[in-house]
């Protein structure tokens, strides 16, 4: 099929190296020989009049023209993909469906055993791959990577649809055996003590509460830090030190743990914790289906904290 003197064809390839920067991997992606996507290659410069990537050392880097078409060649094809897969009608009894979503280990320990559970009951074959947050998370969306985002509003991509899932509060751990295990923090005592802080792996902003203690003109001497949320909780068991997390993060670590859970002594804004999806998946039935799984799975996550 040709568009302008165009093989159609040739815009999938196209795509395959241009987002791998290699034609060896491009090949290998679409299940071509390493000879045909060097012809495919040599087509698309002839038809653009231009190199499109050229060899700089031992690695291949796009040309201006090649950077300038990327993201709009990607974007034509999952458009094409999206109104093509979309299934008219989605039944989770039958379904064997794979959803990538992109999550937290806070959503992980929370959220995501009764999303999980509702999915299991009304969707035995559908299947999940959950996955860390990248340094993008919306270039991730935007390149059809992912299904769903669930993370805070703050991080959202404002050229897709946002839901809002839930808000969520923070409240101060600390170990019941120690010094502040007994009774309320005071301000005093928060900003004295030594703290257990969360640093995202990826290069993204601080933490959510850490930005908000920042605020207030706080030198927090974080005496532990930890790219996990989860971990947090358990970090502060055998000392003084304290841990600020999500309240419901700090009621599910209180089942298992020798933990007091104060609320801060100073006032921290609700976090607003949302689903996001690519605008081109708005009609998608399955991704409507695991949206609603998701509200329900809230009221059972608050249900049994």
């Amino acid at each position: 099929m040709r568009f302008n003197k165009l093989d159609l064809n040739l815009l999938v390839a196209l795509d395959a190296m241009l987002s791998e920067s290699s034609i060896s991997r491009a090949a290998e992606k679409l299940h071509m020989s390493q000879s045909a996507m060097s012809n495919a290659l040599a087509r698309l410069r002839e038809y653009f009049d231009d190199e499109l990537l050229v060899q700089v050392g031992r690695r291949m880097e796009m040309t201006p023209r090649a950077e300038a078409l990327r993201d709009t060649v990607h974007d034509l094809l999952l458009r094409v993909d999206t109104s093509i897969a979309t299934q008219p009608e989605f039944v989770p009894a039958q379904s064997d469906r794979e959803f990538r979503v992109f999550v937290s280990d806070f959503t992980l320990s929370t959220l995501m055993p009764h999303v999980l559970a509702r999915v299991h009951a009304q969707a035995p074959g559908v299947r999940f791959s959950l996955l860390p947050q990248t340094d993008e998370p919306a270039r991730s969306l935007e390149q059809g990577e992912v299904d769903l985002l669930v993370m805070p509003v703050d991080y959202c991509s404002p050229s897709h649809p946002v839901e809002t899932l839930f808000t969520e509060g923070f409240s101060c751990v600390v170990w019941s055996g120690g010094r502040y295990g007994r009774s309320p923090l005071t301000f005093d005592q928060y900003a004295a003590a030594g703290h257990v802080s969360m640093r995202p792996a990826v290069s993204q902003p601080s933490s959510f509460e850490g930005w908000v203690v920042q605020r207030y003109g706080l030198t927090r001497r974080d005496e532990v830090t930890t790219y996990s949320f989860a971990s947090a909780p358990a970090l502060v068991v055998g000392t003084d030190r304290i841990a600020t997390v999500h309240s419901r993060l700090a009621k599910v670590a209180a089942r298992y743990l020798p933990l007091t859970v104060h609320a801060p002594p100073l006032a921290f804004p609700e976090m607003k914790q949302s689903l996001q999806w690519h605008k081109y998946r708005s009609k998608d039935p399955g991704l409507s289906w695991l949206r609603e799984v998701f509200f329900a799975a809230v009221a059972d996550m608050d249900a049994a904290l």
